[in-house]
C-alpha cells in the first residue's frame, strides 16, 4: 500500500474482531449478512471526504455522478452488535450494505434474529479441496513458448508484444502521446509473483506508479506472491522494456489487489471482488481490469446456471454494475468456456455496464476457447475481442512466453481504453465503452462470438473527433447505405435529447415495418449510441422517424 491510501485500507479492514464462535466443523464458514438500512450512521453524503478520496470525488464531479446513500459506510453500531453476538467480522460493504462474517451455525442463527438483519448467505464452507476444473478462473494457459528478449524485434519498441498491440492500434496511440499517463487502473487477480523483481516492471516502482496493494484473501498488503496469473495479466499493460516488450498502457498508475484464493472456488471470492471494487472507488481508480470469472464452485456450494447470467444475479455482476455507476470503466474477461459444455460467458461478464472481452488469434479470428453469448436475457456478449490466442506475456522469471486466454485479451484492450480515455477525458466511462464498440471491426453487425469485433484506436479517435462537436445536435444513422450482408444499423444519440424517444421505421410507400422504444436521460453518462436489428427486411429505401415529447426528425437510409 502506497501514496496516502492508508485511510481506505484502514476503513475497509479495521473492523476485525476476535471470534467467540464455537469450534465445531462449521466454525470456519463465512457468511455475508445484509443490513436493512444505514440508520445512525455518522457519515453523510454532504461530507464525502470522510469516506472517499479527493480523486474519487473529482471523478464523480467531472461526470456529474451524485453521491448516494449506497456510497455511505455501514452503521458502526450494527458492526459492533455482530461482534457482540460472537461473529468475527472480516469486512464491511458500503454498496451491498452488509458485512462478511465468520461464525458457526448457532451464532449465525442468533445473528439472523437481530432486528437490523435483512438476510444472509453462506459464501464459503470449510474446505481444502481444489476447485472444479473449469474456465471460470481464467488461468488455463496453454502452448507455453519461451522467447528470449531481442532488442529491436519487429523493428518496434513493442518487441514481442507488437502484434497484439498493432491489432488494436496501440502503436498509433502511443505515437500520439497517450500511454496511460494519469490513468489509474486496478487489477484484480490471484497473485502478482515476481512483479517486484522482474526488470520489465522496474519503471512502475521507479516512478512510484504502484499506488496501492492489498490481499483480500489474507487481509494484508502483500501481493507480490502466490499466483503468477496476475503477473502475466499485468505485463500486457504495464511491462516496459523498449525494443523487447512494451505493454498497452506502460505509463499508467496501478493498484494491485488479490481477490482470488487459487486453491478454492467459492462465492467468497466474489465478495472479495466487491470489496476490491469499493476500495478502487474510494481510492479514485479510473478503470477496473479483472481477468476472473465465476460459474462453477467447489463441491457442496451452489454453482450458477446459465439462467443466472441475466445481468442482475451474480454477486460480482452486481458489484461490477455498481462500480460502473460510480464512474469507473470495468473491463473483464468473457471466459474460456467456448469449447467446453458450458460454452457461455461467466460472471461478471454478463453485467450490462462492463466491457466483456473475447479472444481472437493474431489475425482477428475467434479463438475456439473464447466464451460466447448472449447473456441469458438476450444481450450481445462478449462486447469486444482482442488477441488472446498465443498472446505475449511475461512470467515471474522475466521471460516472455505465449499464453492463451481471454485473461490476456481483456488487459490488452484495457490498455487501449486507458490511452483513449486519457486522450478524451471529457468522455464518461459509458461513452468510452460506446466509442470503443463503435470502432469495432463488426460494429454495424455485432454477434455473440466477437461482439462488436476488434476495436481500434484510430477509428475510435476519429469518431470522437467527428461526433463530440455534434453530440448536442442531431441524430446520426450509419452505415448508410446498410450493406447487403449486414443486418444492423446504429443511431448516434445527441446528448441534449428528449427522454422516452421512439424510433419508427417506414418503407418507401409509408408502411410501418418496425417500432422501437428507448429511454435515456440528458446527462453525459448516458449511452452514445444504440444498434437496431434489420433481419428480414427487404432491400430498399426506408425512413427512420425519431420522435420525443419535444422534437421529431426523420433520417432516410438505404438497405442494399
Amino acid at each position: 500500500m502506497r501514496v496516502g491510501l492508508t485511510i481506505f485500507i484502514l476503513f475497509l479492514c479495521s473492523l476485525t474482531v476476535r471470534s467467540q464462535s464455537g469450534a465445531g466443523n462449521d466454525a470456519l464458514y463465512k457468511h455475508f449478512v445484509y443490513f436493512k438500512d444505514k440508520a445512525n450512521t455518522p457519515y453523510s453524503i454532504q461530507q464525502p471526504q470522510q469516506f472517499l478520496s479527493v480523486t474519487a470525488i473529482q471523478r464523480r464531479e467531472r461526470y456529474q455522478i451524485p453521491i448516494l446513500t449506497r456510497d455511505l459506510p455501514v452503521s458502526p453500531s450494527y458492526v459492533a452488535q455482530l461482534s457482540q453476538a460472537g461473529a468475527k467480522v472480516w469486512y464491511t460493504s458500503r454498496w451491498f450494505n452488509g458485512a462478511l462474517i465468520q461464525c458457526d451455525t448457532i451464532t449465525l442463527r442468533k445473528i439472523k434474529q437481530l432486528p437490523f438483519i435483512r438476510t444472509s448467505e453462506t459464501v464459503a464452507l470449510r474446505s481444502s479441496k481444489k476447485p472444479q476444473t473449469s474456465g471460470q478462473k481464467q488461468v488455463e494457459i496453454q502452448n507455453f513458448k519461451k522467447i528470449e528478449f531481442q532488442s529491436g524485434k519487429n523493428q518496434s519498441e513493442f518487441g514481442e508484444a507488437y502484434g497484439q498491440a498493432k491489432l488494436i492500434g496501440v502503436p498509433e496511440m502511443h505515437q500520439a502521446g497517450f500511454r496511460g499517463e494519469g490513468m489509474r487502473i486496478a487489477v484484480f487477480d490471484g497473485g502478482f509473483s515476481g512483479v517486484n523483481r522482474v526488470p520489465a516492471f522496474a519503471q512502475l516502482f521507479r516512478d512510484n506508479r504502484i499506488k496501492a496493494t492489498f490481499d483480500f484473501v489474507d487481509k494484508d498488503t502483500g501481493v507480490f506472491e502466490k499466483d503468477s496469473h496476475g503477473t502475466q495479466v499485468l505485463s500486457t499493460m504495464a511491462a516496459n522494456i523498449r525494443g523487447a516488450f512494451v505493454g498497452t498502457a506502460p505509463k499508467a498508475e496501478y493498484a494491485l489487489f488479490i481477490t482470488e484464493d487459487v486453491g478454492r472456488e467459492q462465492r467468497l471470492e466474489e465478495i472479495n471482488w466487491l470489496l476490491a471494487a469499493e476500495f478502487a472507488d474510494s481510492a479514485g481508480v479510473d478503470i477496473i481490469q479483472s481477468s476472473l470469472g465465476y460459474n462453477l464452485f467447489d463441491k457442496g456450494e451452489t454453482s450458477y446456471t446459465y439462467q443466472d447470467f441475466n445481468g442482475d444475479k451474480a454477486i460480482s455482476t452486481r458489484a461490477a454494475d455498481f462500480a460502473a455507476a460510480a464512474g469507473m470503466l470495468v473491463i473483464v474477461s468473457a471466459g474460456n468456456e467456448g469449447n467446453d459444455p458450458w460454452q457461455y460467458i461467466t460472471a461478471p461478464a454478463d453485467a450490462d455496464s462492463v466491457l466483456s472481452i473475447g479472444a481472437t488469434d493474431s489475425l482477428g479470428r475467434r479463438a475456439v476457447f473464447s466464451s460466447i453469448g448472449p447473456s441469458y436475457d438476450g444481450r450481445i456478449k462478449p462486447d469486444l475481442s482482442g488477441q488472446g490466442l498465443l498472446a505475449a506475456v511475461i512470467n515471474p522469471a522475466g521471460n516472455v512466453i505465449r499464453a492463451n486466454g481471454t485473461s490476456f485479451s481483456a488487459p490488452i484492450i484495457c490498455g487501449l481504453a486507458a490511452g483513449f480515455w486519457q486522450a478524451n477525458r471529457q468522455l464518461s466511462n459509458v461513452q468510452v465503452m460506446d466509442y470503443l464498440k463503435l470502432s469495432g471491426s463488426q460494429a454495424t453487425n455485432p454477434d455473440n462470438r466477437l461482439g462488436f469485433g476488434i476495436p481500434h484506436y484510430r477509428r475510435a479517435q476519429t469518431l470522437a473527433d467527428q461526433l463530440e462537436g455534434n453530440l448536442n445536435g442531431e441524430f446520426r444513422l450509419y452505415p448508410n447505405p446498410v450493406p447487403v450482408d449486414e443486418n444492423h444499423f446504429t443511431i448516434i444519440l445527441p446528448l441534449a435529447a428528449d427522454q422516452n424517444t421512439e424510433f419508427r421505421l417506414y418503407n418507401a410507400v409509408g408502411q410501418e415495418v418496425s417500432q422501437f422504444s428507448y429511454q435515456y436521460g440528458k446527462v453525459k453518462s448516458d449511452r452514445t449510441f444504440i444498434t437496431f436489428e434489420l433481419k428480414g427486411m427487404a432491400p430498399g429505401i426506408y425512413h427512420c422517424v425519431i420522435s420525443g415529447p419535444n422534437s421529431s426528425e426523420t433520417i432516410r437510409f438505404l438497405k442494399l
